[in-house]
């Protein structure tokens, strides 16, 4: 877990993101691009009062996790994607950053019952959602995840948006022709996106629904089977399993 610092009045701003740019460029030094969303994580959680981080892309009804700095990082960025619902798609939807400094606090219960519950029950207290790109355009979210509850001071916030800038720069960077490269990551983000789409297509199919609720359908089961979004739809790939109708 990083070390909070405190503001420091008197400090040299220009300086610190030095020190802080530094820190980053050390971790990315020698990375491959499969490696540098996982290192960039991994930073995150170095510079910050944080226990964890993820990144995930926008997608195509949901988002996708590309990496996590830990287990429990990875089963909260997963959670939001099964449930469709937490600090994530906030962000996804309007580009701006979430923070969310008690999941105890009743705000918090009532604006994501389900993922406040999951995540205090996994020992996460606080969260704090940044949008990757801007607000006019949002490639994704980093979330990072605290076990402590409380705010990030101005000089934290800062050093999550500079993590924030680089991890979009590392994306949108990535070669066209990644998935041809052999870049084992993005072809299975590719292909685990393509399975939920077909899952969705035969529940549409098998109950007569339409897209949105197909894949409510789906995020429905993959929660009552404690599943991920991706676990469900393989499942209903693999065996031509039917969703019950209410």
């Amino acid at each position: 877990m990083g070390v909070r610092s405190g503001d420091d009045p008197g400090g040299e701003p220009n300086r610190d993101d030095e020190r802080v740019l530094g820190a980053i460029a050390a971790q990315l030094r020698g990375a491959e691009p499969a490696a540098a969303p996982g290192r960039l994580c991994a930073v995150a959680v170095e510079l910050l009062p944080v226990d964890g981080a993820s990144v995930s892309l926008r997608g195509d009804g949901m988002p996708l996790r590309l990496a996590a700095s830990g287990d429990v990082a990875a089963r909260l960025a997963e959670l939001q994607a099964t449930l469709g619902d937490g600090p994530c798609h906030h962000v996804l939807r309007t580009g701006a950053p979430v923070l969310a400094r008690d999941l105890t606090d009743a705000a918090c219960a009532e604006r994501w019952p389900v993922f406040a519950q999951q995540a205090l029950g996994s020992g996460v207290r606080a969260v704090y959602a940044l949008p990757l790109g801007s607000t006019a355009v949002c490639v994704g979210t980093l979330d990072l995840y605290s076990a402590s509850s409380g705010s990030l001071t101005a000089h934290e916030l800062h050093v999550a948006l500079l993590v924030a800038g680089v991890m979009t720069v590392a994306l949108t960077d990535l070669p066209n022709d990644a998935r041809d490269a052999g870049e084992g990551w993005l072809s299975g983000l590719a292909a685990g996106h393509d399975r939920v789409h077909q899952a969705v297509g035969m529940i549409m199919a098998q109950l007569g629904v339409g897209a949105g609720e197909a894949l409510a359908r789906l995020r429905g089961d993959a929660f009552a089977h404690d599943l991920t979004v991706l676990e469900a739809a393989l499942d209903v790939v693999a065996r031509g399993r039917r969703l019950d109708t209410p």
